[in-house]
């Protein structure tokens, strides 16, 4: 069996991504959520689940993302 070594540099750029990704992502998320309760006036209730639904949709997005990124980066090196 050929052994395998990490490919340290391609695992800290694709750890990176998906950090940078992530905060972008939840942060637009959130505000988006609260953004239009307040805009619209619909109370703490409804602005707590249009965030909650925007973070799903963030969550899913940063998935997608991360499954296509571990697609075309060699995180491993045959040695």
């Amino acid at each position: 069996m050929a052994d395998k070594r990490t490919n340290w540099r391609n695992l800290i750029l694709v750890v990176s991504l998906g950090v940078l990704v992530a905060v972008e992502l939840f942060g637009v998320a959130l505000a988006s959520g609260w953004a239009l309760a307040g805009l619209f006036e619909l109370g703490p209730v409804i602005g707590y689940v249009l965030m909650a639904a925007f973070a799903i949709l963030a969550a899913y997005a940063l998935l997608n993302l991360m499954r296509r990124v571990l697609k075309v980066e060699r995180l491993s090196e045959r040695g």
